[in-house]
């Protein structure tokens, strides 16, 4: 129990129904949603869709979205895979050419198909009970109207908005400024677009005018995306991987996401008594960091569009998690087994909806980096994502960059089951920490005892980049000890990530839990 004199939150408890995601209008948004006979996946649509414009720096209607979806009457858990590909005239010598390493950030390159919206109509169609019109009405509602800009979000538009180009600059600041907390924000343009959706379903947003915004934004500025790619856009359906750690089963969303890296660091963790150590203390920070280093070594080595990958298996394996651990030394920092990827970031958002009859919703949905590529639609508004930076331009690389390919995803819903049930649908937002979070969450229920709540509050650290960036909550006893262990120890800027939870219980009660390093919250009823 948590101490009530301390700045803290409590768990939200309920019965019926339960939504927990990271700004308060787009959670009330989905119980709204259940309270009128909705079930999880509508509710889920409905709150994520608000945060495009709630949290417009970490998402929107031009971005990918993936979901684990646990069907009502059971514990199957089924994989929506909503990310786009790169266009099919894309090719990575053309940039090699141009003397790049790596895929620009801020330029056409770097903007896949956005896949979001598709899946959303799928899921709809295939698992919803009130139809997408319903699903996105409180999103068209909040972009014609406006939404104040909530405290955290306009920390973030301050860090993020110089990375707005033209016609973005126009959609997303307010006479040339960026909006400031409580300032009224409106996305027309999207909302528009959302009620092409409504009405004529995928084909609103991939084919017609919303497309053709798109392709002219796109194509004059050298993009070679054409109107077969977004015509052809469909997300892929399929199972989760899974990983036990201390007999709870871990599901991951297959590649191209990252979710393999997750239980590929669980099973490395699972190698040593993390029980025994102090949850915040420095022996603790210092193996997972350098398991983290190993694990991430491998998901850059070899994640990458399923149809290109070969390594799965390995990277699941408990063999080479146990190779792996035997790198560790318990009382030393490695210098890093490969450089981390330089093309990930921070910028997601993560929704939860657990409804009356128990279907679970595990979703997440983003443009990657802060305001994506910086680059907007002219009519309609439409945020690009660079989701695109996630390839590689290593020659013969599985996520080397090319057309159709998907690239390598940091986005990753999770969910666990524990003897068979499903318990806990929850993710953690931060870019490339989205692996660590998973697993650092699960170790702070498990070898620690903690609940969700404090499980999500507890400080965070993260070996990024050759760095071990500690969040404030650790002390400077800890900070000194890891530094005399080798490791370049660092207080990050932005705090680390972000995560929502719902805990399941066996008598039917659900427990939310929802991370105070974003505006949000858990609302149940």
């Amino acid at each position: 129990m948590r101490d009530f004199q301390m700045p803290g939150r409590s768990a939200v408890m309920a019965t019926n129904g339960m939504c927990a995601t990271s700004h308060p209008l787009a959670a009330q948004a989905a119980i709204d949603i259940l309270k009128r006979g909705g079930n999880a996946v509508d509710a889920a649509i409905a709150g994520a869709v608000i945060l495009g414009q709630a949290e417009p720096a970490m998402t929107g209607i031009g971005g990918d979205c993936f979901a684990l979806i646990s069907p009502a009457g059971g514990d199957d858990v089924i994989a929506v895979n909503g990310s786009g590909r790169a266009p099919a005239a894309a090719k990575a010598d053309d940039l090699r050419s141009r003397g790049e390493t790596t895929v620009p950030l801020y330029g056409p390159e770097a903007v896949t198909i956005p896949g979001a919206i598709d899946a959303f109509c799928t899921m709809s169609e295939q698992w919803g009970r009130l139809g997408i019109a319903d699903s996105l009405a409180p999103a068209i509602e909040y972009m014609e109207n406006g939404i104040p800009v909530a405290e955290r979000v306009a920390w973030d538009w301050e860090q993020n908005g110089h990375l707005l180009q033209s016609h973005a600059r126009t959609h997303f600041l307010m006479q040339g400024s960026i909006p400031k907390r409580g300032q009224m924000f409106r996305l027309p343009g999207n909302a528009e677009v959302l009620r092409r959706v409504a009405s004529q379903g995928r084909d609103g947003f991939y084919t017609g005018e919303v497309a053709e915004d798109m392709l002219a934004t796109l194509n004059a500025l050298g993009g070679v995306h054409t109107d077969a790619d977004f015509a052809k856009t469909q997300s892929t359906i399929g199972s989760p991987v899974s990983g036990t750690y201390q007999g709870r089963e871990l599901l991951e969303h297959p590649p191209n996401g990252q979710g393999a890296a997750a239980i590929l660091l669980l099973n490395i963790l699972s190698h040593f008594d993390l029980a025994s150590l102090d949850p915040f203390g420095a022996e603790r920070a210092h193996i997972e960091a350098e398991a983290t280093k190993l694990a991430y070594d491998a998901r850059n080595r070899f994640v990458a569009d399923a149809d290109h990958m070969t390594k799965l298996d390995h990277l699941l394996s408990m063999d080479t998690a146990q190779k792996l651990a035997t790198l560790i030394d318990p009382k030393r920092a490695m210098a890093g087994p490969a450089a981390l990827s330089e093309a990930v970031h921070k910028d997601t958002i993560y929704i939860t909806v657990v409804d009356k009859d128990r279907m679970v919703v595990s979703l997440i949905y983003s443009i990657f980096h802060g305001f994506g590529s910086g680059l907007a639609s002219e009519k309609f508004g439409i945020l690009f994502q660079n989701r695109g930076a996630g390839f590689t331009l290593q020659e013969g690389h599985a996520n080397e960059y090319g057309g159709g390919k998907r690239p390598m995803h940091t986005i990753i819903p999770g969910i666990i089951r524990d003897s068979g049930r499903v318990t806990m649908p929850f993710g953690v937002m931060g870019g490339q920490y989205q692996s660590c979070g998973h697993a650092r969450a699960i170790t702070n229920m498990t070898d620690f005892g903690l609940d969700p709540q404090a499980a999500l509050d507890a400080p965070r650290c993260f070996a990024e980049n050759g760095k071990l960036m500690m969040e404030r909550g650790y002390s400077d006893k800890v900070r000194a000890e890891l530094t005399e262990m080798g490791h370049e120890v660092e207080t990050p800027e932005t705090a680390i990530g972000g995560a929502q939870a719902i805990l399941i219980h066996e008598d039917g009660v659900l427990e939310g839990a929802s991370d105070p390093r974003k505006d949000g919250c858990a609302i149940g009823y």
